[in-house]
């Protein structure tokens, strides 16, 4: 049986899809994926479930619901010894899992490995590592959940985790020389985060040693103009450093 919030929240059993679908069922699953291994007191579901206002059958409602993922879990084919469990415990429910089941655990591994490998000056390894992490993800995380405040803190974190995936990507492949190939993808990651100054420095980078310096100059024109407009400021001392690079033909590290 494997689990999937990066994205749509999904149960596979093998083949077949499985998952719960009523809405508060799917944010209980969820809820407990995303502390897997540690009790999640019941108080603080039922919070979660109904908004810090739950109802007087919150509690019973609650069990219906434990009770139903737990039919769930037992129809994996796996031994018992390694199917998912699900237990109550300390007046709250643990969800124990085993490795490899979860899309959430195995991509923050292979980011942590790929970081690691980067350090070591093993781009190839970490450029792999990075496509596989990457390549987990179909959507946003928990992306068909209603997320209440820890679900809401919990995505947002894998969101951050993919943001930096996403940047240690551009980095192995700016070491390797890649330039021409990043170009436009770092055009669709600019337009996604038209804020980020860090994307917008890597395209201008690209553009630059693909001697395309007229579009890194705009690239430049077009950051200064948003970030006056929606902040009121202006480029940092790096953008303003590469600006003045291109514009007079040099290039940081060449020529």
């Amino acid at each position: 049986m494997h689990f999937h919030v990066l994205g749509t929240l999904e149960v596979w059993d093998g083949e077949r899809l499985i998952t719960p679908s009523a809405p508060k069922q799917r944010s209980v699953l969820a809820l407990l994926l995303a502390s897997a291994g540690e009790v999640i007191p019941a108080e603080a579901l039922m919070e979660e479930l109904w908004e810090g206002n739950p109802p007087a059958s919150a509690q019973t409602t609650l069990q219906t619901y434990v009770y139903q993922l737990r039919k769930l879990l037992s129809r994996g084919g796996e031994a018992p010894a390694r199917s998912p469990r699900l237990v109550t415990k300390h007046g709250g429910y643990l969800i124990t899992l085993e490795d490899g089941v979860l899309d959430a655990v195995e991509f923050e591994h292979l980011v942590g490995l790929a970081g690691g490998h980067l350090e070591a000056g093993e781009v190839e390894r970490a450029s792999g590592a990075l496509r596989r992490a990457l390549g987990l993800w179909h959507g946003s995380a928990l992306a068909d959940v209603v997320l209440g405040p820890r679900l809401a803190i919990y995505a947002t974190r894998l969101e951050e985790l993919r943001l930096h995936a996403l940047k240690l990507k551009v980095e192995a492949q700016m070491r390797m020389g890649r330039y021409q190939e990043l170009i436009g993808e770092l055009k669709q990651l600019t337009a996604l985060y038209q804020l980020d100054e860090w994307f917008h420095l890597q395209l201008m980078e690209a553009l630059s040693r693909a001697s395309r310096r007229h579009e890194a100059l705009e690239v430049y024109r077009s950051l200064r103009h948003v970030l006056r407009s929606e902040l009121g400021l202006e480029p940092s001392v790096e953008m303003q450093r590469l600006q003045q690079a291109v514009l007079t033909a040099g290039h940081p590290g060449g020529g």
